[in-house]
Formats: C-alpha cells, sequence, structure tokens
C-alpha cells in the first residue's frame, strides 16, 4: 500500500458521467480516495452514500471525495442514479482493469477488485492517511473528516 509521506500516484479515470477526472485538476484541494471492491453490493453501497450524506461537510473542508472501483462507467452510472448520489463523482478503474488501484498498492489480483480502503491527499499531492478496511466493514466517515480538519496524521 501506498505510505504517508509519498507523492500521490496521477491519473485520470471517467466518473460515472463519462467525465475524465484528473488528480492533477484537483490542485489546491485535499482529496479523499475512497476504493470499494463492487458496486451492488450492501457495504459498497452504504460507504458511497456515506461520501454523499458528508458532501457539505467535504465543501466546508476544501476536499473532494471520490468513490474509485473497478465497475465499468454505464455499471456506475446506474448504480449512482439508484442509490441518489448526485455530488460524489464514482470514478471507473475499470480499463486497464485496476490500473489506478495497482498504482496505490492496493489492487487484489486473485479477487479482480481493489481493497477497501480510504486513501487522503493533501493540497500539494502528498499522501496523509492510507488506510485498509475489512472487505465487510464500511469506513468510517467521521475519521476521514477529522484527517481532513487536521486532527489525525
Amino acid at each position: 500500500m501506498i505510505k504517508v509521506g509519498t507523492k500521490a500516484p496521477e491519473f485520470a479515470l471517467k466518473d460515472q458521467n463519462g467525465k475524465t477526472v484528473k488528480l492533477s485538476g484537483l490542485a489546491g484541494k485535499k482529496v479523499l480516495l475512497s476504493f470499494r471492491p463492487l458496486a451492488w453490493t450492501p457495504v459498497c453501497h452504504d460507504q458511497m452514500k456515506s461520501l454523499e450524506d458528508s458532501h457539505a461537510q467535504f465543501d466546508e473542508l476544501n476536499a473532494v471525495a471520490l468513490g474509485i472501483g473497478v465497475d465499468s462507467v454505464p455499471s456506475n452510472k446506474a448504480w449512482a442514479e439508484s442509490m441518489g448520489i448526485k455530488n460524489t463523482r464514482l470514478l471507473s478503474d475499470f480499463w486497464p482493469h485496476g490500473a489506478v488501484s495497482k498504482a496505490y498498492g492496493i489492487f487484489r489480483e486473485n479477487d479482480g477488485f481493489s481493497e477497501r480502503a480510504n486513501i487522503v491527499i493533501d493540497e500539494k499531492g502528498k499522501v496523509i492517511l492510507a488506510q485498509t478496511y475489512p472487505v465487510a466493514q464500511q469506513p468510517d466517515v467521521e475519521e476521514i473528516l477529522e484527517t481532513l480538519r487536521g486532527g489525525r496524521r
């Protein structure tokens, strides 16, 4: 897994609406990369909904929360619509399969998807938090918000 203090690898992925998101395009903001194994599963649903429900808090902290998984853009679009997600961008690490997950050291080769993980990047592109969770456990969004507030490093 990527180490705290290292420069976050650049990426360009499409969101659920087919728009490209580049990490470098978010310079000057804190960024949460919230990796999830697979769409359409209960824990992943709750993980992405927690990001959506905390959207205003992320804005107040000059932060952007991005959900990332290996599902395709059309799947992410249908899934976002089914959950009522309007503000959180769900990025497709579909092809090359898991390339961003691999760059961050969290791709599970035998499973074909990423670990459940949160990686927080500061305004200068440095990793300030890198945490994995059991696949069956929803990450605590409050832990991430506390990191963004500067309470945990």
